[in-house]
């Protein structure tokens, strides 16, 4: 993050969404061969929207021999726009790093894929895939390149639906077995200040969580029209961010980072959630058929709260934070400090050590890989903490008390049987144009 940038201008920005990146496993033990020419990491994207863009961008700025040697996108003029974005000679719009990458974007046209399937040849060319196309194809791209043996950078959430969370966790063991690092897009974890709270709150500084605050509320993010000869599948994939099969409501694509902080720090995850929610302003069409508004009480096996607030509200308060109350103080994310119960300041994290953790996610990842060890397995809470956002759908558009293993073995599916561009997907328009939403007290999951 440059100096001049505010923390909102630089979430914004490395939050851009859309895109994915694959790449072949480089060798994380010694079983596998690295059989690159050049003895580069050889790295496939699986994804090119705005976050693949991005995450392609900070995997070639790492300090390793990184190479992006395959692409693939379901449009083409989403690939050849990442595609130009790489091949730029200043970088500092999207990285804040001055120069270029241009050597290390070796992607010939026969390496450039297009459509549903593209992804698999993609990442058979590399040895670390980048996975960052919507989230609802997540369980299958992963799946896949667990199945070719690569290490993954996938950006969070993991699923959107129970189902996919099941296949997300048994592709985890897999990976596991086959000792190929997978880093998960949940990159507090990665952040300096973030790390530093975690430490001292383990030291017993604030002594035992008991509740917690967490927001992710602001004005909303794009949205894509309907163009004249579009199928119903190209128009929900244009404006995938509308339709939960695609993206999990803003809930689960958003709000799922300070949803992570609280699990992290509780070293769990809730046992049930109740909540509301509704479309309140955000009422068009074009909207699809997610809610404008959340608000989910989480509860821990201990009895501790999570009240969990995000809302896509014009001219409404933003705020993106994290607070905890422990039973001697309480911590402060966005301020980076502790205090005791009566407000004095028994920890302030130095905010001029403050890293890029979008970065440093890569270059950690990359350094792993370089060495041949086998360092990180953030699937498991990527994707217990994509349930909990989950869980927080099912609450707010049930209005029920919803129970997290439930949820999670429930079977529900809410992806399309097929993938193709005149199949039809899961939830249609009516004649209005309008899609069904759901309606808390009428929608049950479990009826």
């Amino acid at each position: 993050m440059k100096p001049t940038q505010s923390r909102r201008e630089f979430v914004k920005k490395t939050s851009l969404l859309a895109g994915t990146l694959a790449a072949f496993p480089f060798v994380s033990n010694a079983n596998h061969v690295n059989t690159s020419v050049d003895d580069s990491i050889k790295v496939a994207l699986i994804g090119c929207g705005g976050r693949g863009t991005g995450a392609a961008m900070q995997a070639m700025l790492s300090k390793q021999n990184v190479k992006l040697v395959a692409m693939h996108d379901a449009f083409r003029d989403r690939l050849d726009d990442c595609y130009k974005a790489l091949m730029s000679d200043d970088l500092s719009d999207w990285s804040g790093a001055t120069g270029n990458i241009k050597d290390k974007i070796v992607v010939p046209e026969e390496n450039k894929f297009v459509g549903f399937d593209g992804y698999k040849k993609a990442i058979a060319l590399a040895d670390v895939v980048i996975l960052t196309t919507p989230p609802g194809f997540r369980p299958i791209h992963f799946e896949e390149a667990v199945n070719q043996g690569k290490h993954v950078f996938m950006e969070k959430p993991l699923a959107t639906d129970p189902a996919g969370i099941k296949r997300v966790l048994d592709a985890a063991v897999i990976a596991k077995q086959k000792k190929l690092n997978v880093v998960v897009g949940l990159q507090r974890h990665y952040q300096n200040s973030y790390k530093e709270l975690y430490k001292r709150y383990k030291d017993g500084l604030i002594g035992e969580i008991v509740s917690a605050q967490a927001w992710w509320n602001n004005e909303g993010v794009w949205v894509n029209h309907r163009k004249y000869n579009q199928t119903e599948m190209e128009y929900q994939m244009r404006n995938w961010y509308y339709f939960n099969w695609l993206c999990g409501d803003h809930i689960v694509e958003q709000h799922i980072h300070n949803i992570d902080v609280i699990n992290w720090f509780k070293g769990g995850y809730p046992v049930k959630a109740q909540g509301m929610g509704g479309r309140e302003v955000r009422k068009g069409k074009e909207f699809g058929e997610i809610f404008d508004h959340h608000y989910v009480e989480f509860t821990y096996a201990d009895g501790s709260v999570l009240n969990s607030q995000c809302r896509h509200i014009k001219g409404t308060m933003s705020k993106v934070d994290e607070f905890m109350m422990g039973t001697k103080g309480n911590i402060y994310c966005g301020a980076a400090n502790m205090t005791d119960r009566k407000g004095k300041v028994l920890y302030q994290y130095d905010r001029t050590k403050e890293n890029n953790p979008y970065q440093t996610e890569h270059d950690e990842l990359f350094a792993a890989i370089a060495k041949k060890e086998f360092k990180f397995s953030d699937t498991e809470n990527g994707a217990m903490t994509t349930m909990t956002a989950i869980l927080g759908r099912m609450a707010t558009y049930t209005g029920q008390v919803v129970e997290f293993d439930k949820a999670l073995n429930s079977g529900m599916s809410i992806m399309p049987t097929k993938f193709d561009f005149n199949a039809l997907p899961p939830v249609l328009p009516n004649a209005d144009g309008f899609y069904p939403v759901a309606v808390p007290g009428v929608t049950n999951y479990f009826s």
